[in-house]
């Protein structure tokens, strides 16, 4: 079958722009934790691309020009949200998220740390991990935007110009 019908091909665009438009405010709503090393767009595209390569691989009722529609129409979503982040800054904060401030001069910022799901033990693994083992000592703590964490001893902060886009860096 390479091709059924228009219906079929108008059905996909609108069902895939709604799927991904879905897929992705469940993944912002989910945190960026959910994520790892990804960020949502890069592991939305990958899980959708799989998905529906599986689907017109798997489903005879699919077409040819069904399934490459699909796979056009994330092709194209993700060209448009990385063009459009990288264009215009302030969209990336809505795209991506911000990294947020979790640890402050050697204090928990509970309010935070609450807000992204993580627990004190998540925090102090961290910064076990980074070499550390004293928290006074550890001037912050930042939950990526792609969920990483990183830390930043007192003796390497200097001016602290890397935490400029980072949410509750004024507590520092």
């Amino acid at each position: 079958m390479w091709f059924d019908s228009w219906d079929d091909v108008v059905r996909i665009v609108l069902v895939g722009a709604a799927s991904y438009t879905a897929l992705v405010i469940l993944l912002r709503l989910a945190g960026k934790r959910t994520l790892s090393q990804l960020n949502v767009f890069d592991f939305v595209v990958t899980v959708a691309l799989g998905s529906i390569l599986a689907s017109v691989l798997l489903d005879s009722t699919l077409s040819l020009a069904e399934g490459i529609t699909a796979l056009a129409l994330l092709g194209g979503l993700q060209f448009s949200v990385a063009s459009i982040s990288s264009r215009w800054p302030g969209t990336r904060t809505i795209i991506t998220g911000d990294p947020e401030l979790l640890l402050a001069n050697g204090k928990i910022r509970h309010e935070a740390m609450h807000r992204n799901r993580l627990t004190e033990s998540e925090i102090r693994q961290a910064v076990r991990a980074s070499g550390g083992g004293d928290l006074s000592q550890i001037r912050a703590v930042v939950l990526e935007s792609n969920g990483k964490i990183s830390v930043i001893t007192d003796s390497q902060f200097s001016n602290g110009s890397a935490l400029q886009d980072v949410h509750g860096r004024e507590d520092l």
